[in-house]
């Protein structure tokens, strides 16, 4: 299954999570910054709030791109063991990572969340979307980091990823909601005809836009 673009995944990914729609417990947490771009359909389609989960990969030395591991906004620090015994790492080496990664949640958390605070996840049906999955690092991290808030339900919604990653997240999570899994996977760009990266600037417009949608919407008809 190949998608036009990120937002075309998020609309078909809204028709397999319909039972969720005005669900007053429930919250879409997206992963930034493609999989915000996935989930604001999926908000406006089942008019439900939208926010973000702020995870970060730790990139291997050489090749950023592969995860090592990532971090998660509440401090969860998750190791791929896989990945991570293929590289001669001091716990220096480590830290030091992590807290660049640090740093960088709490830039996002400034500009996305413009001073609000993160959202209460406790009791909650919490949806988290990601653009695609490929090592899974960042999606398991936010699961582990989730879970420790104790939602009611934890639904994993992804448009694609490789059929190891999908069973493992699937262990992890009440459910787990994937449009593709293509055999010979190589990467999450592969299912888009249209992968351009998102930038922060479009982070913000789509929480603006969908925060403003859900305000119009609880507004009284006018007389």
């Amino acid at each position: 299954m190949i998608f036009q673009d990120r937002e075309s995944a998020g609309r078909q990914l809204a028709g397999r999570l319909e039972r969720y729609r005005d669900d007053r417990t429930a919250l879409i947490l997206a992963l930034p910054r493609g999989g915000v771009a996935v989930a604001f359909p999926v908000s406006l389609v089942l008019r439900l709030p939208l926010d973000v989960f702020i995870t970060r990969k730790l990139g291997a030395p050489g090749n950023p791109e592969y995860a090592i591991g990532a971090v998660a906004e509440t401090g969860t620090v998750f190791y791929n063991k896989e990945a991570l015994a293929l590289y001669s790492l001091s716990q220096r080496d480590l830290d030091a990572a992590i807290q660049v990664q640090r740093d960088e949640i709490a830039r996002r958390q400034r500009l996305y969340r413009k001073g609000r605070p993160a959202p209460v996840l406790t009791g909650r049906t919490i949806i988290l979307v990601d653009d695609g999955l490929a090592t899974g690092a960042t999606f398991f991290a936010s699961v582990e980091a989730i879970r420790s808030s104790n939602p009611s339900r934890l639904i994993g919604a992804v448009p694609v990823g490789p059929r190891e990653t999908i069973e493992e997240a699937t262990g992890l999570v009440d459910e787990m909601v994937v449009l593709s899994i293509p055999e010979g996977f190589f990467a999450v760009g592969q299912a888009y005809i249209d992968f351009t990266q998102v930038e922060d600037a479009d982070v913000v417009r789509h929480l603006d836009a969908a925060e403003a949608f859900r305000t119009q919407q609880h507004q009284p008809p006018a007389s």
